[in-house]
């Protein structure tokens, strides 16, 4: 029993999503690893997703954003679980990562430099994405742009790594058989804590 500090956070608007199958099952594997869970389901948070001024202007934290922030402070592992669409991530988990990951809160500008400070170092992380395409059409074809996106210019700027990552596609149309064995596999990486 290790006890490390899990983060999941589920960014699929619909919680009727096989994403939300997908955290129960990480969820379990690290309970019976003996690991700390705590949750952010993003579409339950009540926030303004919008960060209307950009960083010219502070817009002070809605409390859901503010809780938030703790958990990832007080996290070691973070697990990112969400569909993608366009390409891309779900826009409410964009708005929450917009409002979220701050300077000074996750990074920091150093002052006439190009460079920053990394203010949530000693982290890792674990983005696990589904497509309604396969997963080596993403990789090979389109490169991946939603994963690349995430690892490198939001968790990897901010100093979180190692982050390692599982794309499982495609769902749509789908057989159970196929959901099954990733939720098994899923379940083996929350017991492993990875």
């Amino acid at each position: 029993m290790n006890g490390k500090k899990i983060l999941i956070i589920n960014g699929h608007p619909d919680k009727e999503s096989f994403s939300f199958a997908i955290a129960e099952a990480y969820k379990k594997g690290a309970l019976i690893s003996g690991a700390e869970i705590k949750e952010i389901v993003v579409r339950d948070l009540n926030f303004n997703p919008n960060l209307a001024f950009g960083y010219r202007k502070r817009t002070d934290l809605e409390p859901d954003l503010s809780e938030a922030q703790e958990k990832i402070k007080w996290a070691e592992h973070l697990v990112w679980i969400y569909p993608v669409w366009w390409a891309s991530l779900p826009a409410i988990l964009k708005g929450f990562i917009d409002r979220v990951f701050l300077p000074g809160f996750a990074f920091k500008k150093i002052e006439n430099s190009l460079w920053w400070d990394k203010l949530l170092k000693g982290k890792s992380a674990r983005i696990i994405s589904t497509l309604d395409q396969p997963a080596w059409f993403y990789w090979l074809v389109n490169k991946q742009p939603s994963n690349q996106a995430m690892k490198k210019l939001v968790l990897q700027f901010c100093g979180i790594k190692p982050v390692k990552v599982t794309t499982i596609g495609p769902i749509r149309l789908s057989k159970e058989s196929f959901r099954q064995k990733w939720l098994i596999k899923i379940e083996k990486l929350g017991r492993l804590n990875k």
